[in-house]
């Protein structure tokens, strides 16, 4: 995918010193076994084809579903790890879509556009909304979607 703005180098970035269209990549993770076990032992989802093989296949996978939620959550961790990344204060909210599945050995990363800006009330801060693609081992897109996200001015 080509990005119109600019590919941020690795900082810690302010309201303003970004601007709409410029973007970000993450690092990544493998999403294994024993993350979902972690995730449903927490979570208390235990829907069987995040558990089971079998019983992933028998709905027509190839193996044990990681938790969509898991996946997101996996995804908020790697932009905070970043090498770029925002002064953040808040997230204020996710919109958010599970394209594909993410299976039991598949490796996400992340790649994040600022879609817009505004300011807020209080000068010290602003509001970024973050259009957020994730992508598998095979560059397949398995989860989109965009954060709000205040940020420090």
């Amino acid at each position: 995918m080509v990005q119109a703005g600019r590919h941020l180098p690795a900082a810690r970035y302010r309201f303003d010193a970004i601007d709409v269209g410029d973007w970000l990549e993450t690092g990544e993770m493998t999403v294994t076994a024993e993350t979902i076990d972690a995730f449903a032992e927490l979570s208390g989802d235990r829907f069987v084809i995040h558990m089971d093989d079998a019983a992933a296949r028998s709905y027509g996978f190839p193996r044990r579903v990681a938790h969509g939620l898991l996946v997101l959550s996996v995804v908020d961790g790697l932009k905070n790890a970043a090498p770029a990344q925002f002064d953040a204060i808040a997230s204020l909210g996710w919109d958010w879509r599970f394209e594909r599945p993410v299976l039991a050995g598949d490796t996400v990363r992340a790649t994040i556009t600022i879609a817009g800006k505004r300011r807020t009330k209080k000068l010290d801060r602003g509001i970024l909304e973050l259009t957020v693609s994730v992508e598998n081992q095979t560059g397949e897109t398995v989860q989109t979607g965009t954060n709000r996200l205040m940020v420090r001015r």
